[in-house]
């Protein structure tokens, strides 16, 4: 069935309008060749480097009722022992940095509570399944 409407362009046109090799080049101009699966899991790599922690209404309640202030440093450190739990694919840390013990929630990013060595009673962590000393 061929229908010709002035008004309409055909999917021909559309094809070759929306569907040509300069449509899947870069910004430069250049085709880089890299599959789909390879430019989503370089993406993905990228934003798991660069995710911060959050701190939950909790931690951030406990940082505060402790006294607890994290230095740059501190906090750079907890997010690399976020990073390398991520890595080890496990999902609720015990993240140990200098004084202080954070419970991390890994796949959310979020740190669930914070303690310093004063407030840990006994010792005793539940709920982790894996901890970091950083």
């Amino acid at each position: 069935m061929n229908i010709n409407h002035p008004g309409f362009p055909s999917i021909e046109q559309q094809t070759s309008r929306y569907f040509t090799p300069t449509a899947r080049t870069q910004a430069n101009g250049e085709d880089d060749g890299m599959s789909f699966e390879q430019v989503f899991r370089q993406k993905s790599l990228a934003e798991n480097q660069t995710q911060r922690l959050i701190f939950s209404k909790h931690a951030a309640g406990r940082l505060a009722d402790r006294n607890i202030e994290l230095t740059a440093s501190q906090l750079e450190r907890l997010n690399d022992g976020a990073r390398k739990a991520q890595a080890k694919g496990i999902k609720d840390s015990l993240v140990i940095v200098d004084e202080y013990a954070f419970i991390v929630n890994v796949p959310n990013h979020t740190v669930v509570t914070a303690m310093d060595s004063t407030s840990a009673d006994e010792n005793v962590f539940t709920n982790i399944n894996g901890a970091v000393i950083n």
